[in-house]
């Protein structure tokens, strides 16, 4: 029986790799996913990001137990011929079964159930003291409980987006809308395009939306060179205007955060508006809409404009602590160039990621996502169980040999900082050629 099986190698597998022609092996056996590209309920980018090739590791990852029984209607009748898995894959496979006949899975604790009772909290009390109190300090208050309400919501649709939360999809899906779309004003649709890719492209600066901020951020010097977000699907250009940015990133970093809000929301309206085939489009919109009719109506509601603008401008510094959350998890990890490899899965992740040493009474500030490397190793765990798997998570590491970082949350801001203001200091050199700015070179060569 086994001289009747047919047989593709890897070289001849990549050529599976575009549209229309899309195969991928998953344990050896090799499926035709380019008619269910369309349908997958992950989206397109992660069919389209690990064409061609080996994706066992990102499946396991990714999908329940359930899903396997689905593949065959894929298979094309053809098996991997040469593919030899890493030893690393093998003893990551061998954790992800052990946690899964552990159900650790499917023990998901209460936190979420406390986080929706608490986001209820903070909405009851930004409301009241909006409307009962004539307090300017009140008011103010009530825009920093609204900024924490926002980071607590978006950890609820994180993890509603990437395991079920609710006891029904349906109520999984409803939950998602509500705390992302209906609170925060951050369609869950773009969250899922944007976070699905950077998850299986992680920290690869033509490949990872989380690392493409040009012409404000670059973690980089690769980036000077203008490379082309296969993301986005544009040209990354480093002109004069981004080096003049660039030069001073270090400096801008956090007063940037402190708004960075208002990009989520120009990406969110970019999406739903002028983006073919977006998901659950017409939901999403609806629950846009519910978000900017509370908004500025509870807004509209304080006395004067300055208390309103101190109202939102405090409501989106606070929000940027979670931004500055996000981006400690990744820019001073390691980054390269290129299309990430099915079958360095766990290397790559354990190099693009960095963890938040924190105490556990802390860990519902930061979401779970304190624990970054055991999140993307593991995005269906339950955050209650992350802190429970990281010793085990760092002992595979260093029986690989491979990074596994966890620095505090000041050492993490000083290494970030690090790196922002390296990337800085090569960006004023001068002898890359760009297109002359006087306003740069006014500022750094005569002072």
């Amino acid at each position: 029986m086994e001289a009747e099986k047919k047989y593709v190698t890897v070289e001849e597998l990549k050529k599976h790799n575009k549209p229309g022609d899309l195969w991928i092996s998953i344990q050896n056996k090799v499926y035709d996913v380019s008619d269910w590209i369309k349908d997958h309920p992950g989206g397109d980018t992660p069919l389209l990001g690990l064409a061609g090739q080996d994706v066992t590791d990102a499946f396991i990852a990714y999908h329940p137990g359930t899903a396997w029984q689905y593949l065959d209607r894929f298979f094309t009748g053809y098996y991997l011929k040469d593919f030899k898995i890493s030893e690393v894959s093998k003893d990551y496979r061998k954790l992800a079964s052990e946690f899964a006949k552990q159900g650790l899975f499917e023990k998901k604790g209460h936190g979420t159930m406390y986080t929706l009772l608490g986001v209820t909290f903070l909405f009851s009390l930004v409301v009241y003291g909006v409307l009962r109190s004539e307090s300017v300090l009140v008011h103010l208050v009530c825009g920093m409980l609204l900024g924490l309400l926002w980071i607590q919501s978006a950890y609820v649709g994180h993890d509603s987006g990437h395991y079920q939360v609710m006891s029904s999809p349906v109520f999984n899906k409803v939950t998602q809308i509500l705390a992302g779309n209906c609170l925060t004003g951050i369609s869950i649709a773009w969250w899922k395009w944007t976070h699905n890719a950077h998850h299986l492209a992680c920290n690869s600066l033509d490949h990872d939306p989380d690392l493409q901020h040009i012409p404000v951020f670059a973690v980089s010097s690769e980036l000077f060179n203008s490379i082309t977000s296969c993301f986005y699907g544009r040209e990354m250009t480093f002109d004069s205007v981004c080096r003049f940015l660039v030069s001073y990133q270090h400096w801008t970093y956090y007063p940037i955060l402190c708004v960075a809000r208002v990009n989520l929301f120009v990406q969110t309206l970019l999406l739903l508006f002028a983006r073919k085939g977006v998901p659950n489009r017409a939901l999403n919109i609806l629950g846009i809409l519910v978000f900017w009719t509370w908004f500025p109506l509870l807004v509209s509601c304080l006395p004067s404009w300055s208390e309103r603008v101190m109202f939102v401008m405090a409501s989106f510094a606070v929000t940027g602590i979670q931004h500055n959350q996000f981006t400690l998890n990744h820019f001073s990890a390691d980054v390269y160039v290129g299309h990430p490899n099915g079958n360095d899965w766990f290397e790559k992740q354990t190099g693009g990621t960095l963890d938040i040493s924190c105490p556990p009474w802390m860990d519902w500030f930061f979401g779970g996502l304190q624990f970054q490397l055991e999140h993307h190793l593991f995005p269906r765990l339950p955050r209650c169980q992350l802190r429970k798997v990281s010793p085990i998570v760092e002992a595979l590491c260093e029986k690989h040999k491979l990074p596994y970082r966890s620095l505090s949350f000041l050492a993490a801001n000083v290494s970030t900082i690090g790196t922002l203001r390296t990337a800085a200091m090569e960006a004023r050199d001068l002898t890359r050629p760009v297109p002359k700015n006087l306003v740069w070179e006014a500022v750094n060569t005569h002072g």
